[in-house]
């Protein structure tokens, strides 16, 4: 008699282990939205179109090469390289770039935004700067860095900073002025200082702004990146895009520009799961 109870568990968890797998392929499903849907079936039906119009040659293969011969390239090039580099090689070295470039613009970013906000000096003195050289595109003084700073490392991440920079300094600054005023009032009057007031009040409240303003400054960030590696790179996705450019290589082209949108994708997500960690209650009722 004792047995059958025994028996009945170990039936039980066999037929949810079955069936498990259904039904996390339904949990799935339920997940996606509407939106991510007709994402889907938009990227879909892009590779589609784009193998339909390579397969019917009605571009020559030279300047539109399919799907197929760009995935084929895509393990020549991890394997065997281009320009002296594996796309592992110079993939890395892209993605240092722009990392580097985005700490130190979410780091003097944050410390400028604050110094508007908190002083009408600081203010004064930046905010005319920044509104000068923020509407100039990065290509424009990528010459002048140049000649500045040499054609190191540095003038590549400097370029990439400054791109990055503005987007930062204004969330921040946006983000400092929606903190209620009860707040601060609320923690002075239990004794908190003014460093206490920034660390503990100002900056948590403001960061979720910071962080819009970091993904926003991303983009530019990448952008900025391929123009800096056209200038006398040795290693770089834009690098390797130029010199298979020069050679009409063009299925090179194309393999760099969509592993730029993945590697650019990849690190927004890596943000927008910083963001909710950060602030889960940001984006609800």
């Amino acid at each position: 008699m004792s047995e059958t109870p025994a028996l009945a568990r170990d039936e039980a968890a066999s037929l949810r282990r079955v069936r498990s797998p259904r039904l996390s392929l339904t949990r799935f499903r339920g997940r996606l939205t509407y939106a991510s849907k007709v994402s889907i079936a938009t990227c879909v039906t892009v590779v589609l179109l784009w193998w339909l119009v390579a397969w019917l040659e009605v571009v020559p293969a030279m300047f539109l090469p399919s799907p197929v011969a760009v995935a084929s390239k895509f393990f020549s090039v991890w394997t065997d390289g281009f320009q002296d580099a594996t796309l592992l090689q110079h993939l890395i070295a892209s993605v240092d770039r722009v990392s580097a470039a985005l700490v130190g613009a979410m780091v003097f970013g944050v410390i400028l935004g604050f110094t508007m906000h908190l002083s009408e000096t600081g203010r004064g003195v930046i905010e005319p700067l920044l509104e000068f050289y923020r509407p100039i595109p990065p290509l424009a003084y990528l010459p002048l860095v140049i000649i500045w700073f040499g054609i190191g490392e540095f003038a590549k991440i400097l370029v990439i900073f400054l791109g990055i920079l503005p987007s930062i300094m204004i969330a921040t600054v946006d983000g400092l002025k929606s903190v209620p005023r009860d707040m601060i009032n609320a923690a002075r009057s239990l004794g908190a200082t003014r460093s206490q007031v920034i660390l503990l009040v100002l900056l948590p409240h403001a960061f979720p702004s910071i962080l819009t303003g970091t993904r926003i400054g991303l983009g530019t960030g990448w952008a900025t990146l391929v123009a800096a590696e056209l200038v006398a790179a040795s290693r770089g996705l834009g690098f390797m895009i130029k010199g298979a450019a020069d050679f009409l290589v063009t299925d090179v082209v194309i393999l760099g520009i969509f592993v730029i949108a993945a590697a650019a994708i990849a690190m927004e997500i890596a943000l927008r799961l910083l963001q909710r960690a950060v602030a889960p209650w940001q984006g609800r009722q």
